[in-house]
């Protein structure tokens, strides 16, 4: 297999083939800087040193199209002279110097919350990266989209947590980790909205009376403050121990839907285009045979939603990815409805598992949806790609996955179809760690466990060059490898909890399970596609999806799936899930992140602190004995095509650095 070199963030690969004629809806793309002394002028291998060319993407959407008939509230954007709908978009590209040794790979990049960088390749692949989350704010470094508004109204929620206690005033954004400004409110009048809170999100609201809150500003003016659409000021102040829920009407939605095509019309120019309508040439020009999309986490639910809805197909009906290889995910994108946010999270009301989650057809009769699959509309066009798709353990325990796998019934596994592989990260943190031999754990926030060294990354990358070669060569990639209800992989979370090894000082996992409620946003939202208009806010909850995770063995380890060198040569128990000890949610999960439990290094350590788990003493005996270990693991590993030779050598360069082994009786280090 090709060695590959791949930055750790979300990518999408693109094979260059033979130059034709513009089609794709780009109508000029502006290089604003070009370069030439990228990465410090350092030279990647046999592909030289490389140049990175910056700009802008104007592009334009007819909406009477059919390819773009999905998109939300396009007809009622404004239009130019020619009835077309227009965009723009950031974007950053990196090519050899010397283009003769471009491999003729291009990899597109799919920004996260605007974040990501293009690098350079050993390979002399092309990168790219640009912006598709019209809601973002343009910053330093940021890749962003600018979409029209459209003329039209509905309901939003916009929720606040752990404001700190006594706060007057609290910006009213929504998204996690990187906040956007909510849609603007059609009137400052209280009256016309509801603010109320809860000390659970299972707790019955109690509602903040119209007089005793404003939308302005109070941090520098007492109550009611400075008039501000943008602010919300709580006369008595906010209390960490609660979340506020506030529900409004707003107007002039974003058209944020058009992120699926400005991704979509990019990469199907700079794939088959030769120059844009003004005549200044593609970037990327020697053509593109083949294009593959990959996207980690919120990236990844864009690739899989863009597959849903169509958007794999460009306007003059070419096929845009030929595969696509969505990670640390398994649910949808919340961009294409109106007032959607997509750069949510998994708390309370956030979106993205509402509707379709499976890739063969599936009915899901417990919320009322048709027999149905990610890859029925492009079926019916003839544009669907093949597909890796790869996951971990706090993909189960947080973000609600498993209906992916067995669907909302959880009573049997739903087959993949020929085109699609799965893969499991075991006991992986989302988006995975960062690797490391040591039994230091590094503290987490507010979270109980330390963070979850288990990395992801390394798989990733095999995986890539894996579909690299499924869709250039036509060379199959690796068995699937990921938990099943027929081997007994995946369980009620209780039993799993309960199996887990009683350690001092670690609670039972049970109560770091985020729960999946069943929503009901009313007639005019399309769950089954997350399109449409929300009519109810807050929503309906009528109940609760029944989840399951992987299963443990003794160590408290998931086992099933692509077993990391760290997992398989254990220095404890990495696990996809951790306790929030702070906050709104102390007690419960703390958000997306998993947790390690390291070893203790002899047995006298072990029956000290009463831990049911062997030392590594116990099972590894010296520190050979255990770079033994790590080797066998990374050389299994590579012949099996799901880790790099050059990351194989890297993790046993790393684990002969390992400090674990330094309590053992001297007799038994070499």
């Amino acid at each position: 297999m090709k060695s590959t070199t791949w930055a750790l963030a979300a990518v999408a690969v693109v094979l260059a083939g033979a130059p034709s004629p513009a089609g794709a809806r780009v109508t000029r793309l502006q290089i604003d800087k070009v370069d030439p002394e990228a990465f410090g002028g350092q030279a990647f291998g046999a592909a030289g040193p490389y140049e990175v060319v910056s700009g802008r993407v104007f592009g334009e959407l007819n909406p009477n199209d059919p390819h773009n008939a999905v998109i939300q509230d396009l007809r009622l954007a404004p239009r130019n002279a020619r009835g077309r709908v227009e965009y723009s978009s950031t974007f950053a590209l990196s090519r050899p110097r010397d283009m003769s040794k471009a491999s003729g790979v291009l990899v597109y990049q799919v920004a996260n919350r605007g974040g990501g960088a293009v690098q350079g390749s050993r390979d002399g692949h092309l990168q790219v990266i640009s912006g598709w989350q019209g809601d973002m704010v343009p910053g330093a470094g940021r890749q962003t989209l600018s979409v029209p508004r459209a003329t039209a109204e509905g309901p939003v929620l916009v929720r606040f947590v752990d404001i700190a206690a006594g706060a007057r005033t609290a910006p009213i954004e929504v998204g996690s980790v990187r906040m956007v400004p909510a849609p603007t409110p059609v009137s400052l009048d209280t009256s016309t909205a509801r603010l109320t809170w809860a000390l659970a999100d299972d707790a019955p609201p109690t509602v903040v009376p119209a007089s005793d809150w404003a939308f302005a500003d109070c941090a520098a003016t007492p109550f009611p403050g400075r008039p501000d659409p943008t602010k919300l000021c709580l006369k008595a102040g906010f209390d960490p121990k609660r979340a506020y829920t506030l529900t409004y009407r707003a107007k002039d939605p974003l058209v944020l839907g058009i992120g699926y095509a400005a991704i979509r019309d990019l990469v199907a120019f700079l794939k088959y285009a030769d120059a844009d309508q003004a005549g200044a040439p593609n970037p990327a020009k020697g053509g593109a045979r083949f294009a593959i999309g990959t996207g980690v986490s919120q990236s990844a639910n864009v690739l899989r939603s863009l597959v849903h809805l169509d958007q794999n197909i460009s306007e003059d009906g070419r096929v845009v990815f030929d595969g696509v290889l969505p990670s640390s995910s398994l649910r949808q994108n919340a961009l294409d409805f109106r007032f959607a946010v997509p750069g949510g999270g998994a708390a309370l009301y956030d979106y993205g598992t509402e509707g379709i989650m499976w890739w063969s057809p599936y009915q899901d009769r417990l919320r009322g949806l048709p027999r149905a699959s990610v890859l029925d509309r492009c079926t019916a066009s003839r544009s669907c790609p093949k597909v890796i798709e790869m996951f971990g353990g706090s993909e189960l325990w947080d973000l609600r996955g498993s209906p992916a796998l067995v669907g909302t019934d959880a009573k049997r596994d739903i087959p993949l179809p020929p085109n699609v592989r799965r893969y499991f990260n075991p006991g992986v943190t989302h988006t995975g760690g960062r690797g490391g031999f040591s039994l230091a754990g590094v503290k987490l926030g507010s979270c109980l466990l330390a963070a979850n060294p288990n990395p992801a990354s390394d798989t990733l990358r095999a995986l890539t060059a894996d579909l690299i070669d499924w869709v250039a060569k036509g060379i199959e990639p690796p068995p699937s490898a990921y938990p099943t209800l027929a081997a007994g992989q995946l369980a009620d979370p209780k039993v799993v909890s309960a199996a887990f090894p009683q350690i001092p000082g670690v609670p039972a996992p049970l109560g770091a399970l985020n729960p999946l409620p069943t929503y009901d946003y009313g007639p005019t939202f399309h769950a089954a596609d997350l399109t449409g208009v929300m009519a109810l806010q807050p929503p309906g909850i009528g109940g609760h999806v029944p989840l399951l995770v992987a299963t443990v063995d003794a160590d408290g380890n998931e086992t099933a799936g692509v077993r990391s060198v760290l997992n398989q040569a254990p220095l404890g128990s990495y696990v996809g899930w951790n306790y929030a000890t702070t906050g709104y949610a102390a007690g419960l999960g703390c958000g997306s992140n998993g947790g390690f439990i390291p070893f203790a290094a002899t047995r006298a350590e072990r029956l000290a602190k009463g831990d049911p788990r062997p030392s590594l003493e116990e099972r590894y005996g010296s520190r050979d004995a255990y770079l033994g270990k790590v080797r066998a693991a990374a050389e299994a590993l590579v012949a099996r095509r799901l880790l790099l030779p050059e990351d194989a050598a890297r993790i046993v360069a790393e684990a002969a650095q390992t400090d674990a082994f330094h309590a053992l009786a001297p007799a038994r280090q070499p």
